[in-house]
Parts: C-alpha cells; structure tokens; sequence
C-alpha cells in the first residue's frame, strides 16, 4: 500500500531522533483520532481523511501518536491496529525486526506468571534503548558540526593523494615504470 493523504510525499526519517521526535519534545507530536470503518477503512478525524496503514506508519514515524476506535461499537482497538501495522512491516520489509526466535519466545510469555513483568521489561529495554541511541546520535551530530571543513578537506585530499599514489604504483608493476628509466639514466 503507498500512503495518502499529508503522508504520501513524506519520507521516513533517517535519524532516530527524528523518527521519535514525540517522545524527545511531546509538545510537538499530534495525536490522532483514527475510525475503523466496517469496510476496513481508516479515517483520520484530525485530518479529516481517509489514511492507510502505511499513513500510520508514517505517523508514528514521526512522532504522533494514534489511537483508533471502532466505529460500530466504539471500542479502543489501537492494539490491534499496531499489531497490523508491525505485520505488514514484517512481512514486506527486506530485513524484519522480529526474528522467529523472537516471536516464538514472546508467545512462550503468554499465560506465564511473569507476563506483566516481561511486558514492562520490554519496554523499558525499547524506551532506554531509543534514548541511548538518540544521546549517541546527538554526540555524533556535535563532534561533526565542531570539526572544521578543513580538517575534512585534508583529509579527503590524503587519501585522494594515497588513492593516485596506489594507483600510480599498480599501473607500474603491470606495464612498468617509464620514470624508473628516467630516474635511472640520470
């Protein structure tokens, strides 16, 4: 599915930052109220349209929350619209998250007396592990605006010089030298 709507151009963001920019600034991130139709269709009340589950993708990508309802009965079924929206992550990704050991050793949890905990475990681990991750990112986006062009301009040009020099010394040994000649005649 290509999403619609004020998401159809939208590119995923690259930095993990970014991509949860509603859990670093809260005030930032819009909540929307989605309704699930009879028809499977999703509507966007915030919007005021329709959106598809790649739509919610992006929403969350960008740091929104959603909560969808069903529109018949009014029930909270925002859990089994996430779990949607991860399977057909899962499904047409090249590389899933969930691996089938994973997935397998979650169902294990299921009934278990640790339940609770497991699923608190969970999140905390996701939780400090985005927020080391974006404390990373933030070091490397530091140390990159500090360094000064130059450096990185003497840099690119020592190895533009190693590069030739490399290049230089592999076309001799294959065709030989012509400057050896010179350098040894005078």
């Amino acid at each position: 599915m290509r999403p619609c709507g004020r998401y159809r151009n939208r590119r995923a963001p690259q930095l993990l930052t970014k991509v949860h920019a509603g859990d670093y600034y809260p005030d930032m991130a819009t909540e929307h109220l989605i309704k699930k139709y009879a028809n499977r269709r999703l509507y966007d009340t915030t919007q005021s349209s329709h959106v598809t589950v790649d739509d919610l993708f992006a929403m969350i990508l960008a740091g929104d929350t959603i909560r969808v309802i069903d529109d018949k009965s009014g029930d909270d079924i925002t859990r089994s619209v996430l779990l949607q929206v991860i399977n057909e992550r899962e499904s047409n990704s090249g590389q899933p998250l969930l691996s089938t050991a994973l997935l397998q050793n979650l169902i294990r949890f299921y009934g278990n007396p640790l339940q609770g905990y497991f699923s608190r475990f969970l999140e905390d681990s996701a939780t400090r592990f985005i927020a080391e991750q974006g404390r990373v990112q933030a070091e490397v986006e530091a140390f990159m605006q500090n360094m000064p062009m130059g450096e990185f301009g003497r840099v690119a040009q020592a190895n533009l010089e190693s590069w030739q020099k490399l290049q230089q010394e592999m076309l001799a040994a294959l065709h030989g030298d012509p400057h050896r000649d010179e350098d040894d005649t005078g």
